[in-house]
């Protein structure tokens, strides 16, 4: 067998620098997430491949498709998926785009999988997904997500890090639908989503509904059986059962701060300064006060264990040795005393 036997890749880009493995790690409605290797840096990667079939009709839709990805090349921030590069495979009419890789798959996978998280680390993610929604609005003009729901914000669970993903691909897909179509998540979607009015404040409704989702592990509007009655709630103002089902009332407030119509509602900037936010109750309590940490929570029940010397009895041993050179034996002799100063001889060979 050859213990140098190269991994078949199962596609590579134009360069040849990144190779797709089978291996898919995540899979949406029109895209497939890919393990992929960087083999210039040697770093894992995700590969993105999309479908293009259906969505682009014309030059213009092209042309738009390429504006969206040029967009997504250009942000850099620590809060949004790292996009490295992107490009159109002609023959197989798809969309492929190489973005960094998370350990921990979405954000609503790793609150599904650990549901007991602490309250302090969920306004820690809520921090670094409404940092992410500051820096996007702060462009010129707003760079709108349109479509955040906790499927699309990606966790590296070793670092306690989340960043938002999948930017710009609900607009891309989107806009090259029928004008009458609606694409999005409805559970998520914001009612002015609707009516074809709206600006960034639907990315803070979004991720009210997120933080809902975060707190109850509940998916928002569960009790509606179909996207029609979620519709009639969500333009009739009316907000999901979970929502009534926070028992902290400041979690409660916060989050109905991002649910109220538009014309009420505060942007991500200041919402990221609301005092129940506040880093004061940092979930990072143990990195600042590393210093006062024991080595033993329980110091004191190990006092317990503490073996006073006369529980044990004393003895003193002294081992003295002969080497027979004829047949390459040792034999030794063991002096034992116990604390009465009795002796007893032990030969060993």
């Amino acid at each position: 067998m050859n213990m140098h036997q190269v991994t078949e890749y199962a596609e590579t880009d134009p360069t040849g620098r990144y190779g797709r493995f089978a291996e898919v790690l995540g899979r949406g409605a029109m895209k497939t997430v890919y393990k992929a290797i960087d083999e210039m840096l040697g770093i894992e990667v995700a590969w993105s491949q999309v479908q293009l079939k259906e969505v682009l009709r014309s030059s213009v839709d092209i042309q738009r498709l390429y504006s969206e990805v040029h967009l997504l090349s250009t942000l850099n921030h620590k809060s949004i998926i790292r996009f490295y590069t992107s490009w159109i495979d002609v023959p197989s009419h798809t969309l492929n785009f190489i973005t960094e890789l998370f350990t921990s798959g979405t954000l609503r996978q790793y609150k599904n999988k650990y549901v007991r998280i602490d309250i302090r680390a969920i306004k820690s993610w809520a921090r670094q997904i409404l940092e992410g929604l500051v820096y996007l609005h702060g462009h010129d003009p707003p760079v709108i997500h349109r479509d955040l729901k906790c499927d699309n914000i990606f966790v590296n669970g070793h670092l306690g890090q989340v960043k938002i993903g999948d930017l710009g691909l609900a607009r891309m897909l989107r806009d090259c639908h029928s004008a009458h179509s609606i694409l999005g998540t409805p559970e998520f979607m914001a009612p002015e989503l609707y009516e074809e009015n709206y600006n960034e404040l639907i990315d803070v409704y979004s991720f009210g509904m997120c933080f809902l989702e975060m707190i109850t592990s509940e998916f928002p509007y569960g009790e509606c059986n179909n996207p029609a009655q979620i519709y009639k709630k969500v333009v009739a103002g009316k907000l999901p059962g979970a929502f009534y089902r926070v028992g902290d009332i400041d979690a409660q407030r916060f989050i109905g701060k991002c649910l109220v119509p538009a014309s009420k509602r505060v942007s991500a900037r200041e919402l990221l300064q609301d005092p129940f936010l506040s880093p004061d109750e940092s979930w990072m309590v143990y990195a600042r006060v590393a210093e006062n940490l024991k080595p033993f929570l329980n110091e004191n029940e190990l006092n317990r264990l503490k073996l006073k010397d006369d529980e044990l009895g004393k003895s003193h041993m002294t081992i003295t040795g002969k080497l027979n050179a004829e047949d390459n034996t040792i034999f030794l002799n063991v002096l034992i005393a116990d604390e009465n100063g009795k002796r007893s001889l032990v030969g060993l060979s």
